[in-house]
């Protein structure tokens, strides 16, 4: 596939660097706005119907990581979240630290090494550079398992920012992910936080 078909509508400013230093910062300072101080509903609606609490699941770019406390609210037993910002990785392994139902990652998710059922994806696609977006999906590919499944939500609107979040359209994504994964769910959001209503599609790709 060719860079200029997916990459053309997303640019980020080259000064800028999505480094540790820049994500690290934004927690310090409290400049989250990301962040939805809860769960996000189209991906708690899925979690409340998934009954094998045994699934190896991976939320990458966790974050403060409302959906893996959930997740071990439901009793899952195998949650890894990983993240490149020692500001909150810290403040999780601080709050899970006696729970030994989840695994709490500092580190670059382009270089993680597992195997994964399940990869939870909220906010983590739309934080990085545009020209990275190949990288992520042979990245979700090395993690999961054959028919494994990545659950989430990606932003189906233009910002027109060169800097976090950046959105992208359907036939980006239809384009970016065909290769690798077979669309099960690709739809509108039904149930996205207010703040988000109308802005979301709501996936569920399984690898090939």
């Amino acid at each position: 596939m060719e860079n200029n078909q997916i990459h053309n509508s997303a640019q980020m400013n080259p000064d800028l660097k999505l480094d540790e230093n820049f994500w690290n910062e934004r927690y310090k300072a409290n400049e989250t706005g990301w962040d939805l101080g809860q769960v996000s509903p189209p991906l708690k609606a899925y979690i409340d119907q998934l009954e094998n609490k045994d699934l190896r699941i991976l939320i990458p770019g966790c974050g403060n990581s409302y959906e893996a406390e959930y997740l071990l609210e439901k009793g899952f037993k195998n949650i890894t979240v990983i993240d490149i910002a020692p500001e909150p990785v810290n403040r999780l392994r601080t709050k899970f630290q006696s729970d030994p139902n989840i695994k709490i990652l500092l580190g670059d998710f382009f270089t993680h090494k597992a195997e994964y059922d399940l990869i939870l994806e909220q906010t983590f696609f739309c934080a990085l550079d545009p020209k990275l977006r190949e990288n992520y999906v042979e990245a979700m590919k090395s993690l999961l398992v054959k028919g494994g499944k990545l659950v989430g939500v990606l932003f189906n609107k233009q910002f027109g920012l060169q800097r976090p979040p950046f959105g992208g359209t359907d036939a980006e994504y239809r384009l970016l992910f065909g290769e690798g994964f077979e669309f099960k769910t690709f739809e509108p959001c039904y149930n996205s936080f207010p703040k988000r209503a109308e802005s979301e599609v709501f996936i569920i790709l399984g690898k090939k």
